[in-house]
């Protein structure tokens, strides 16, 4: 039960219903919802932490399976290696566009 509790799809669906109420606009002040405020101003520092960490995620995840991989079969070793090198590739250069994208944020 309390395991179940603390999985990931748990925690992200948390973590998403947050921010969607920390940054909704505040309904019963209307000059508020009139100048476009929300209780959390997500500025691109915020942003670009998220994407980092999320990168970050990400590359550990893709070594952790692909070493976990080669220590299992080490004959394809070779073959994985490559397939982790491309996929960590991809990831950094979506990084790269996210960061690029959250810096352009005015």
């Amino acid at each position: 039960m309390i395991r179940s509790l603390f999985s990931t799809r748990t925690l992200v669906a948390i973590a998403a219903a947050a921010v969607t109420v920390l940054c909704a606009d505040m309904a019963s002040a209307q000059e508020a919802a009139a100048a476009g405020r929300s209780l959390i101003d997500l500025t691109s520092a915020f942003s670009v932490g998220l994407v980092v960490i999320g990168a970050a995620y990400g590359i550990s995840k893709l070594a952790s399976a692909a070493y976990e991989g080669m220590s299992r079969q080490p004959e394809v070793a070779g073959s994985i290696q490559t397939a982790m090198i491309i996929a960590a590739a991809l990831i950094e250069g979506f990084t790269f566009y996210a960061l690029f994208i959250c810096s352009q944020k005015a």
